[in-house]
């Protein structure tokens, strides 16, 4: 099988190749706006079946594979920051609360399409005034949804989750392979 990622993130890329996947990555350039009244769960199963059918239609005889992942927090949803003041309000708001991270998968074969929407519960607990600055300083905040990593320092404020952890990284590995199946 032949298999191209639609737009890889780095922390996408590491788990495939982490998990004994050869693909190549290709970025589908699409516009990512959400719709208005668009619901978190449409709107990344609807981006990872664009991103997987943007790029099928430049390599049709292989299999795609889309995704994108959200955080979203009482139905407000909270992609990548767009500078440092943002992240600090998405972690603010987060502190001491459970959110949803969402990811729309998408594999896209010359035969069939299918689509699946990954969650998982995330509980942080309170975040410190210092641990809020060390991390903003450090800038690991600025290139994830919900401005945070749960892989990183992050992973200090987060006690417990229900769902699959990779989901929270970027990627359900465990459903990536069940889809690739079909």
């Amino acid at each position: 099988m032949k298999l191209i990622l639609a737009s890889g993130s780095p922390r996408r890329r590491e788990l495939l190749t982490q998990a004994g996947f050869t693909f190549k990555v290709i970025p589908a350039d699409i516009d990512e706006t959400r719709h208005p009244n668009e619901a978190p769960t449409d709107y990344v199963r609807r981006l990872a079946l664009e991103k997987a059918q943007t790029i099928a239609a430049l390599h049709p005889n292989a299999t795609i594979l889309g995704a994108d992942t959200t955080v979203v927090l009482a139905g407000e949803v909270m992609n990548k920051p767009v500078d440092q003041a943002d992240a600090e309000r998405m972690l603010r708001a987060l502190s001491g609360k459970t959110h949803q991270v969402y990811t729309g998968l998408a594999v896209v074969t010359p035969k069939a399409k299918h689509s699946h929407v990954e969650t998982t519960n995330v509980v942080f607990r309170e975040i410190t005034e210092d641990e809020l600055a060390h991390y903003l300083a450090s800038g690991h905040a600025q290139d994830k949804a919900g401005a945070y990593g749960i892989q990183g320092y992050a992973a200090r404020w987060i006690p417990r989750i229900e769902g699959d952890y990779f989901n929270v990284v970027g990627l359900p590995l465990s459903t990536v392979v069940q889809m690739l199946k079909f």
